[in-house]
């Protein structure tokens, strides 16, 4: 992570003609392999886009993961999805750490992000309901909210959208 915990990313634009990717646990299974011998969790892979605007987004997590680390990283993934003959059209590849607010897209992204404050958008039915507060659990099925109103059990199925969120505290001032 960055100064001030922000994300990091380091891209690569792989040479045109060189791969547009099928989907996404094609690649998860190729990458995750490369990324545990590096000592570092797959935490996400995303594909936007269509055509030789594809953007693939490769979200790493573990010790001391800073820039130089991902550009090492990124290099490998490259080489490794280059060298895929499953792979057909241009992409860019983008190599990033999860950073401090970041989207809950499976479980294993909410049980590492239990004590935090999270945005929680669900659908019930036609409604749709917006829950703000701390992630007190998460198992299989579903996870625990714990705020001002209570404790909300959520099923993972009814996520429109989730995230979580840092808030800065303010310093004291000098001689206060």
């Amino acid at each position: 992570m960055g100064a001030f915990g922000t994300r990091l990313n380091f891209c690569v634009a792989t040479k045109p003609g060189a791969s547009t990717l099928t989907t996404v646990s094609d690649i998860w299974t190729v990458v995750e392999p490369f990324l545990a011998a590096e000592r570092l969790e797959l935490d996400d892979v995303e594909l936007r886009g269509r055509g030789p605007g594809t953007l693939l987004r490769v979200v790493v997590d573990g010790e001391n993961v800073d820039i130089d680390r991902l550009a090492d990283v990124s290099r490998g993934i490259s080489r490794l999805l280059d060298n895929e003959t499953e792979l057909d059209d241009a992409y860019r590849l983008e190599v990033t750490s999860p950073g401090l607010e970041r989207d809950l897209r499976r479980p294993s992204h909410y049980a590492k992000s239990v004590g935090r404050e999270v945005v929680v958008k669900i659908a019930d039915g036609d409604t749709k309901t917006t829950i703000r507060g701390v992630l007190a659990d998460a198992g299989e099925d579903s996870f625990t909210i714990e705020s001002e109103g209570g404790e909300t059990v959520v099923d993972y199925e009814d996520v429109l959208t989730a995230k979580t969120v840092f808030r800065w505290e303010k310093a004291a001032k000098p001689g206060h």
